[in-house]
């Protein structure tokens, strides 16, 4: 994975736009982050607690929580280098539906059936 078809894949998604957080690219559905990319090899997604401990779990080299406070809120990094296309959109449809409104979610799930 690439930081070119991160952001593709991350404004694939419903009312997906790019924008800025301190710098750095950010992608929002509503205004609400769901993933940046604060550097060429890492990505950052919100998953909450639960779904952070799974994945980083499951894929230490994948995987990593953010350190610090934004962490223990399940921001978590994603290692660029290591992760493969299918894991990435999965991590990142969490991440989007971890903040997108509910009606949004109802839609997007719909069209995934």
């Amino acid at each position: 994975m690439n930081t070119g078809r991160a952001r593709e894949l991350a404004l694939d998604l419903p009312e997906a736009a790019e924008k800025s957080h301190f710098g750095k690219a950010d992608f929002r559905v509503r205004n609400r982050i769901f993933m940046s990319l604060p550097e060429d090899a890492r990505a950052v997604v919100k998953f909450d607690r639960d779904q952070q401990e799974i994945m980083t779990a499951a894929e230490p080299l994948v995987f990593k929580p953010v350190p610090g406070g934004w962490g223990r809120q399940g921001w978590t990094s994603i290692m660029l280098d290591a992760c493969d296309e299918q894991t990435f959109r999965s991590a990142i449809r969490t991440a989007w539906r971890n903040v997108a409104p509910p009606a949004l979610r109802k839609v997007f799930d719909a069209s995934q059936l």
